[in-house]
């Protein structure tokens, strides 16, 4: 279940990953199969070639990519999540959701 993102938010991702971006969309989320992790970063492009490149330069494998739906993606938590953002110059998302 997904919560604390506003539509525009949304929106806004999707048209960036549609669009060939590397696109950042932080929401609240739970998953049993994740304990302690309450939200994540979906890290999205539809140039495929393009996310794993992005990817590769974080230790991540283009195997791990979501590619369910038409907004391809990675998924990040912990402290994974929060040093890749940190890299990147998203720390809006990390005071946000209280990452830090």
């Amino acid at each position: 279940m997904a919560f604390g993102v506003k539509r525009e938010e949304l929106n806004r991702w999707k048209h960036n990953v549609e669009a060939g971006q590397i696109a950042f969309l932080t929401h609240y989320w739970i998953d049993e199969r994740f304990p302690g992790c309450a939200t994540v970063t979906k890290v999205g492009c539809s140039d495929l070639d393009k996310l794993e490149e992005w990817g590769k330069q974080y230790g991540l494998k283009r195997e791990w990519m979501d590619l369910r739906g038409n907004y391809p993606h990675f998924d990040l938590f912990g402290e994974h999540q929060r040093r890749i953002l940190l890299a990147e110059g998203q720390a809006e998302h990390l005071r946000r959701f209280d990452l830090y």
